[in-house]
């Protein structure tokens, strides 16, 4: 029996709930994975975004091999975990402590619920669109597909109780004047804003990211930027390096893990007091079986050590310019109705010519068409995330030329599925 239909008899719907598009991968190494049934793809998912350095870099699995002899786990601190946190305390600008989780998920929720014990308040804001994982509040206006008067929001999910919609408030991104407004309205009742620096693909209007900062400073709520992606991406430190914008706390994932299961929460000390048992009589309780787990600590610190090197974020920049600005050039050779959005390590197509600045103009896109590119991409040997292509320091040149080809073919082949 093969793979696929394996999956589907194990799994609901035949996946975990991540990128289902009918291939099963066996393997990978550098920009490449390899399928089951014996194809290789140039890879733009890249694990949804882990693998900055590419598939089995050796340096990461060396490290990883060294640390699994001495034991994968303890429930105790491990000293990979002490070294990776001041790692990240030296390379993120809010970091003064860290508290170790498994997902992203998980760090975001750990986050607001540090925030709310720190304000003493109970609700959050988030912006329309947003992406902080899959729990309760995260799941709030994250894909609604109604445009329901702000600041009121939607449940994505089933499953959700009905309550927390009265706990979080939502605005849109890139809108200083909405944000300020339903903030001031609101800043008695409100524990933290949360936010995704780079919203998706959607980079932050000049100044947008400033005056959040502004406004919640002036009302000391809590800035929590959900660094998941942007973490380690965009800079060694982070959007917060990129923007030039700090928060009071930010989650960490993906990269920091090399790959493997880990996440953070970063912030100012006088906020992370909340987990301290030491000077909390009721301290926020985070715990987790794996948290700090040494053997993803170690994949992180062989992985941030390499992004340390001189010059490698301009290579990731340089790789990443390359291949945008080529695929650009096809775009407008064959239509007037799409244009990519992003910044230089991770963007994506948007089939429509109205500028992209926050949720409600994004839905304008075409979506058939995206998913139409992405299924003619996969047909011609390139494996891209649905929304994203994510650009990695294991991309070659020949790897950007095959892709510009299947790029071209396949706008051709959606524009011909989908006419204008």
């Amino acid at each position: 029996m093969a793979f696929g239909e394996r999956a589907a008899r194990v799994f609901p719907g035949g996946s975990n709930g991540n990128l289902e598009v009918g291939v099963v991968i066996k393997s990978g190494t550098g920009s490449r994975v390899k399928t089951t049934d014996g194809r290789e793809l140039i890879d733009f998912l890249m694990g949804s975004g882990p693998m900055i350095l590419g598939h089995a870099h050796p340096a990461v699995s060396e490290a990883v091999e060294r640390e699994l002899r001495n034991g994968s786990t303890f429930f105790i601190p491990a000293a990979a975990a002490i070294e990776l946190a001041e790692m990240i305390i030296e390379a993120v600008p809010c970091a003064e402590q860290v508290r170790f989780a498994t997902s992203g998920s998980e760090a975001t929720a750990y986050a607001l619920r540090a925030a709310r014990a720190y304000r003493r308040r109970d609700k959050i804001l988030k912006f329309e669109g947003g992406y902080h994982g899959m729990h309760d509040y995260a799941l709030m206006s994250m894909a609604p597909n109604v445009e329901a008067p702000f600041p009121k929001s939607v449940p994505d999910s089933p499953g959700i109780p009905r309550s927390i919609c009265d706990e979080v408030l939502i605005v849109p991104f890139n809108d200083s004047s909405t944000f300020e407004d339903v903030l001031d309205r609101h800043q008695n009742e409100l524990a933290a804003v949360i936010i995704e620096p780079l919203q998706r693909m959607l980079p932050p209007a000049p100044g947008f990211l400033q005056s959040v900062r502004d406004a919640t400073a002036k009302y000391e709520i809590p800035l929590i930027f959900d660094e998941v992606v942007t973490g380690f991406r965009l800079a060694y430190g982070g959007a917060q390096e990129y923007y030039g914008v700090v928060p009071d706390l930010c989650t960490l994932g993906k990269i920091v893990g090399g790959g493997f299961p880990l996440a953070a929460v970063a912030g100012r000390r006088e906020v992370m007091a909340a987990f301290d048992p030491k000077t909390n009589a009721k301290p926020v309780l985070q715990a987790g079986t794996l948290n700090g787990n040494p053997i993803a600590a170690r994949a992180g610190i062989a992985t941030l050590k390499i992004l340390q090197t001189a010059g490698t974020y301009e290579r990731l920049n340089a790789i990443g310019t390359n291949l945008r600005s080529r695929l650009t050039e096809v775009l407008a050779s064959k239509t007037n109705r799409a244009q990519i959005v992003g910044e230089f390590p991770v963007f994506d197509v948007f089939f429509c010519s109205t500028p992209v600045i926050d949720y409600r103009s994004s839905r304008l896109a075409n979506q058939a068409r995206l998913d139409a590119m992405n299924e003619e991409m996969l047909a011609r040997g390139v494996l891209k995330g649905d929304t994203k292509f994510y650009v990695s320091l294991a991309h070659t040149d020949a790897d950007i030329d095959e892709t510009v080809a299947a790029f071209s073919a396949s706008i051709d082949a959606t524009l011909a599925r989908i006419p204008e």
